[in-house]
């Protein structure tokens, strides 16, 4: 009983700052959102075009993250401290790296890269800006993502939460100040955020330098462990890389079924990313104790985790899914006043809340998986579950718009649901064999 009560404050001391951690970003964009949208429609129109444009060109490096986390909790659970420091170190080069290089890219080419959306000039002269600027925060970004793996591989995510709300504060205090007192427009958020998330960047490499000088681990670069970290990352890329690909084709097909649906849709989708942060945050807390009990050659303790952790995300999205079907007919005016949109979404949202329990399971698996190093399985699952997801998406696309935007986007989030259940079976299967259960440094 005290080993399972241990666990569970485990799990709940690593989870609880992570979720607070998790909504810092989008609350970044809010906050970016309120201002610009003062400005006028075209320059919130523009934020919209350069912050999907920015949020890809950051999200597919999430391994700088995730795969570090594996790493230095496994060094952890072995008992060399000072290694799990130098294998973060490696990473933290790694994000200064590619954050340079995407830098460069996003900052030339951030013309070409926002009129692929399709916008008006007027938008598209807007987002240019805006992307131009933040082009200068992605090595930030990136740094911060790497930091933070090696925090959450140390079991510390309370750093990374305290680093984010001072960062949140910061962004507003510099937005209201670079747009309204300066007078800089879309440009001056542009810089609030770059200036924040840099910030907070430094802080946390900061947090890590008095780490490493601790336990006298090197905070130079080792060419050959960089590299090693970049192969190693190479599989959890093509996973995202993937997902991106099944949330890019759905609203592909929802764009093919009329702009009520679409609107509909995305909407929808917005609402379940958010309800995706709470349950990653358990994802979170897998990658690292999964990773600490792996190294330490605790198999046993890897299954009770996994097997506490499964029940609280299956629990706990059904739990957000049955608020979120409660709520269906309330949410909607919230977020449009047209009534085809509200119909459409309500019905939308109560597909989505029925399927937050396989969402629960789902995201905890996957950060077990994750936890354990087994990214090129987790590559090859992905990919499988995409090509099997296709033929019900092209279905729903051949099947055109029906008389009801609200029948048509209910069927597209119920094929979604589908590939949640496809993913959770992929990953269920692979979770109840014991291949990818390997102990020690690796």
């Amino acid at each position: 009983m005290r080993g399972a009560t241990t666990q569970r404050r485990d799990i709940l001391r690593l989870a609880v700052p992570a979720f607070l951690a998790l909504i810092a970003e989008p609350l970044f964009l809010l906050v970016d959102s309120a201002i610009i949208g003062h400005l006028g429609t075209a320059e919130l129109a523009g934020l919209g075009v350069a912050s999907a444009a920015l949020i890809t060109g950051a999200g597919i490096f999430v391994f700088l993250a995730y795969g570090t986390t594996s790493v230095v909790a496994r060094h952890l659970g072995a008992g060399d401290e000072r290694s799990a420091i130098s294998a973060g170190v490696d990473g933290l080069w790694l994000a200064l790296g590619l954050g340079a290089v995407t830098a460069a890219v996003v900052a030339i080419w951030a013309e070409p890269i926002c009129a692929a959306f399709g916008a008006s000039p007027a938008v598209l002269e807007q987002a240019t800006i805006y992307l131009r600027v933040s082009a200068f925060g992605l090595p930030g970004m990136l740094v911060i993502l790497a930091v933070t793996g090696v925090l959450r591989g140390l079991q510390d995510t309370i750093t990374p939460l305290v680093a984010s709300v001072a960062g949140f504060g910061v962004n507003i205090a510099l937005n209201l100040l670079f747009v309204y007192g300066l007078h800089w427009g879309i440009a001056g958020s542009a810089w609030g955020t770059v200036i924040a998330q840099t910030g907070m960047a430094v802080a946390l490499v900061t947090v890590l330098v008095v780490k490493a000088r601790a336990r006298q681990a090197s905070l130079h670069p080792h060419p050959g462990r960089v590299l090693a970290a970049a192969r190693t990352g190479i599989p959890l890329l093509v996973r995202t890389l993937a997902l991106r690909a099944v949330l890019l084709l759905t609203t592909w097909v929802a764009a093919s079924l009329g702009d009520v649906t679409l609107a509909a849709h995305q909407v929808a989708l917005t609402i379940w990313s958010f309800l995706a942060f709470a349950l990653d945050a358990l994802a979170i807390a897998a990658q690292a104790i999964v990773g600490r009990a792996l190294g330490a050659g605790d198999r046993r303790g890897v299954r009770e985790a996994m097997g506490t952790m499964t029940r609280w995300g299956v629990w706990g999205g059904f739990g957000l899914g049955l608020a979120l079907v409660a709520l269906h007919g309330v949410i909607p005016p919230l977020f449009t006043p047209d009534p085809a949109v509200q119909e459409a979404l309500s019905a939308a949202l109560v597909v989505v809340g029925l399927g937050q329990a396989v969402s629960g399971y789902v995201f905890v698996l996957d950060g077990v998986l994750i936890g354990a190093g087994d990214g090129t399985w987790l590559a090859w699952g992905m990919l499988v579950t995409l090509v099997a997801y296709l033929p019900i998406l092209l279905a729903v696309r051949s099947a055109g718009p029906s008389a009801s935007p609200a029948h048509d986007v209910a069927i597209l989030w119920a094929a979604f649901t589908g590939f949640m259940v496809i993913r959770a079976f992929v990953l269920g299967w692979r979770a109840r064999h014991d291949a990818w259960m390997v102990v020690g440094v690796r």
